[in-house]
């Protein structure tokens, strides 16, 4: 990174991370010397694993679609944010096959620059498949069905990463969130392989192995996020670090790691979660993550007896009644903010409806409330944490502080969903009214304040055009952040916040949520209040069964040049007439009536600059149409849009 975003970096620290920061530097240093002469790792003379007390049964299809993935796996085929793969069944651990680029292997951990693709390629590439994700399908496919070929292939790669993959050494040791989710896969893969008669000689007789899990714990426990970045990463430190303390409680720190790991775990829990239960990061797929992560850490210390605090159940018991309320009527919640398709543990096969599957889990821990939806789906990942919780649900007593009726609104996060059913489907829209991010560097948010974004029957048809890309890619990591890239107004060719890096924004729009009831949301922001014409941007959204009305005012003195746009979904095909745009999609039409006094265009599938694209998820992206009003308006002025179904 260049020294002047250093300087805006660290403009985002207090002292005391500044101070902390400081520390790990000396550190790092410190431990330069164990790259080539590892520190020692000692254990405990007596050693075992507890798995899970009785193997619970599994829908037939979810076990299906599990054996059919795995099978995909053993015979090396994959795929990572879109780059397929077939050399998975001996993977080169440090080969990026997007770029083609190997990072360096024989390298101080911390002396690699890894957000560079001229040195590593796209880390994201490395990074995922190191998870070993892929193993705890494998894992679970032997368990399920006995057939020793997916143990042994877990063994194969379990054995090939230890040896290629040394403490402090390459780039897999260089992130936290990295380790905190691998070891949370190796207790599971140490779980689901318990029936295997190779899997005591894999783990606890290993000696190998043994060091490699003592030093996962080691340095988590020495380089925990803080501060400005103690956001999902930290998350996924202390969860990986309670699991693998409370599973592998095989040395002599691991009673202090644990009650450590217990203790950060249940504070920055409450930390990244509003009281609404919405995580604070406002990037949805990150309240997935999050709420992986705080189940399986938590419910690994309770099997291991360790008292696990009231408030982090609540926490989780929150969170899926967050999620349970802004879904659609497909069971999918908002595309708001950063998204890179993270999970926290993954036992099921491709196909398998992670939302559905996460409510399916909230209600077996916890218990549904009246309102949730219905989840018709299979999952391998519930009934393996149920019988994990073991009656968690009659040991609880957090009912009272769950909602009774289905929230719309939930004011902390500044999310409301207005929605009606209708006979051709449900209308789903969701306003942005809510802060601009997490912590002081909002590091996942995008710069959409007063966005909507609007479904029919789980259609996008006004839709958040997703994430794409984090590294490697800066003008299209910029378009999917933008002001323009989202569904509200752009004034004067500038973003609402101020970005400073790829995970850094210097100023944050302010939103204040002006009005809210069932089909009524009004709110207005300051990101245009700073500079020579300063102005504010007012938006009022209305649902009134089949339409929608969407009014922006501009309050200040000055003209400004303006571009309004309306980003649809990959289904929807769009005939712009005028100010009259007639959208269709199968089986459905709409029309939506555009503001006079803005010129209209449409685009689809521009690269110089980018405009007109549609992220499914990280890595890849696919043409989709985007209508574009410019013009000026002045304070004062009023654009009307009108979005009317099935016409």
């Amino acid at each position: 990174m260049s020294p002047g975003w250093y300087l805006r970096r660290l403009s985002r620290m207090g002292p005391r991370e500044v101070a902390g920061r400081a520390g790990d530097v000396l550190r790092k240093r410190r431990w330069r010397k164990e790259f080539t002469t590892p520190a020692a790792a000692t254990w405990l003379p007596r050693r075992g694993f507890a798995p899970v007390p009785a193997l619970p049964e599994v829908p037939a299809d979810a076990v299906k679609r599990l054996v059919e993935t795995a099978d995909e796996l053993m015979a090396g085929r994959g795929e990572y944010f879109g780059v397929p793969r077939e050399d998975l069944v001996a993977p080169d651990w440090s080969a990026d096959p997007k770029t083609g680029r190997r990072a360096p292997e024989d390298v101080y951990t911390f002396d690699i620059a890894y957000r560079s693709e001229d040195v590593v390629g796209d880390i994201k590439q490395l990074w995922e498949p190191s998870r070993h994700q892929h193993l705890t399908v494998l894992a679970a496919a032997y368990a399920l069905t006995g057939d020793e070929r997916y143990a042994t292939r877990v063994a194969e790669h379990l054995r090939s990463w230890w040896a290629a993959n040394p403490p402090l050494h390459g780039v897999h040791w260089v992130s936290g969130i990295e380790l905190g989710v691998r070891l949370l896969s190796w207790v599971w893969v140490r779980r689901l392989l318990d029936g295997w008669a190779g899997a005591p000689a894999l783990f606890e007789d290993n000696p190998g192995a043994l060091a490699q899990i003592w030093h996962h714990q080691r340095w988590l426990a020495a380089f925990r996020s803080r501060g400005s970045s103690a956001n999902n990463h930290v998350i996924a430190e202390t969860a990986g670090q309670l699991a693998a303390a409370s599973a592998f409680a095989w040395f002599p720190q691991s009673v202090g790691w644990r009650a450590e790991a217990m203790r950060a775990l249940d504070e920055h829990l409450r930390a990244n979660t509003f009281d609404s239960g919405l995580n604070r990061e406002l990037a949805t797929e990150y309240h997935g993550l999050v709420l992986e992560l705080g189940l399986a850490g938590a419910l690994e210390a309770r099997a291991a007896g360790v008292a696990v605090p009231e408030s982090t159940w609540l926490v989780l018991a929150r969170m899926c009644d967050a999620l349970a309320a802004v879904v659609d009527a497909a069971l999918h919640p908002p595309r708001q903010g950063d998204a890179d398709d993270g999970h926290g543990l993954v036992v099921d096969g491709a196909g398998t409806h992670r939302w559905g599957s996460l409510l399916a889990t909230g209600d077996v821990l916890f218990g549904r409330r009246d309102w949730w939806p219905t989840v018709e789906g299979t999952d391998v990942r519930t009934p393996l944490l149920a019988a994990l919780a073991d009656d968690l649900a009659d040991d609880l007593e957090v009912t009272a502080a769950r909602p009774a009726e289905r929230p719309t609104h939930f004011a902390d996060a500044g999310l409301t969903v207005l929605r009606t059913a209708r006979g051709t489907g449900e209308i789903w829209c969701r306003c942005d009214g809510g802060p601009h991010g997490f912590l002081s560097i909002a590091a996942h948010a995008h710069a959409d304040a007063l966005s909507v974004e609007v479904r029919h029957d789980g259609v996008d048809v006004l839709a958040d055009p997703g994430t794409y890309c984090y590294h490697g890619q800066p003008g299209w990591r910029s378009y999917f952040r933008s002001t323009l890239g989202h569904n509200t107004l752009e004034l004067d060719g500038r973003d609402q916040s101020t970005s400073g890096g790829p995970f850094l924004w210097t100023r944050h729009a302010r939103t204040t949520v002006l009005r809210v009831d069932d089909s009524r949301w009004s709110a207005e922001h300051d990101g245009y209040a700073t500079g020579g014409k300063p102005a504010t941007h007012r938006r009022t959204v209305t649902l009134d069964r089949g339409e929608l009305h969407i009014t922006d005012d501009v309050h200040g003195r000055s003209e400004h040049a303006c571009r309004l746009s309306y980003h649809l979904g990959p289904a929807i095909e769009v005939e712009l007439d005028g100010t009259t745009a007639r959208l269709t999609w199968p089986g459905h039409t709409a029309e939506l009536h555009l503001p006079a006094g803005l010129d209209w265009s449409a685009h689809r599938g521009e690269t110089n600059p980018p405009l007109g694209w549609y992220s499914p998820g990280f890595g890849r992206r696919e043409p989709a149409w985007t209508v574009l009003g410019s013009g000026r308006v002045r304070g004062g002025d009023t654009l009307l849009t009108l979005l009317r179904f099935d016409v």
